[in-house]
């Protein structure tokens, strides 16, 4: 079944935003100035930044967002943050799986990471038959049958385990979208779907960004038009994303900019969300 998906992150605000410009503050230095390369962070670290935002909400893991906040901004003490990281019932289990079919031992290495969050060809090496299993011990006790015929055949059909998967076929199927609250929920997968948007200027501790948005149309799901939104990136000049210029792509994840994104992070998040859309669109 075919999707209509526009996933360019460079389509132009309709309205203009002012004259505001960028603001400068601590290390987020003028565009003319030199970037330093930026240093990978460690695979705790990284799944941190992305975890925060729906911890602080009361959404999934421990509750303990500041911890996570801290040590994701701070240099990172790995032991506490894999402590934490294992109470993340949703999303540990994924890097597991990841871990294992790679042959890696340690389901938080950055590599590991990245394939959840923005998706990898680690995640080609999952076969069907062992991811169909893990989402069988995970969620068919929580699943009518209905619904579990459907995420079933998600693996088989190209499902991986990738945060778009989680994102756009177990929240539903596990009871989620229901009748009137459909918008809602559309709403709610948009927010908690790792995002891609393309940096317009900074204000202050946020940034205008052309996010790329999830909708429901024609009974399917799809990726619309840019639309501009404003992200938190910074608390009291402190983040995960390091210095951002305009032009800069970055992730987000529900109200927080995550990271900012390479050329081949971007074309990962992107494919990776694409071909998790077609998988979600067949059972809708």
């Amino acid at each position: 079944m075919s999707v209509a998906i526009a996933s360019s992150p460079d389509a132009r605000p309709r309205e203009p935003l002012g004259s505001r410009r960028a603001r400068d503050g601590g290390e987020h230095r003028h565009p003319s100035e030199a970037r330093e390369p930026r240093r990978a962070p460690s695979g705790p670290v990284l799944f941190a930044r992305y975890a925060y935002s729906p911890n602080r909400l009361g959404l999934c893991g421990p509750e303990d967002a500041e911890a996570l906040f801290g040590e994701a901004t701070g240099g990172g003490d790995d032991r506490q943050l894999r402590h934490l990281a294992q109470g993340f019932e949703g999303a540990y289990p994924y890097l597991q799986l990841i871990a294992a079919a790679n042959g890696i031992e340690d389901p938080l290495d950055l590599r590991v990471v990245d394939a959840y969050w923005l998706g990898s060809p680690l995640l080609d090496r999952v076969t069907p038959g062992a991811f169909a299993d893990s989402l069988r011990t995970r969620f068919r006790p929580r699943t009518g049958r209905v619904a579990w015929r459907w995420l079933e055949a998600a693996a088989p059909a190209g499902g991986r385990p990738v945060h778009a998967f989680h994102v756009l076929d177990v929240f539903p199927k596990v009871g989620l979208m229901r009748g009137e609250q459909a918008d809602r929920v559309i709403e709610t997968m948009d927010a908690c779907r790792v995002r891609w948007g393309r940096v317009v200027e900074r204000i202050d501790d946020q940034l205008i960004v052309n996010v790329v948005p999830l909708r429901l149309a024609g009974g399917e799901l799809e990726l619309g038009p840019a639309e501009v939104r404003r992200v938190t990136a910074w608390r009291g000049g402190t983040g995960f994303v390091g210095r951002v210029d305009p032009g800069d792509v970055v992730s987000v994840h529900w109200d927080w900019a995550c990271e900012v994104l390479g050329d081949d992070a971007l074309r990962r998040l992107i494919a990776w969300t694409r071909a998790q859309l077609v998988v979600a669109n067949q059972s809708m």
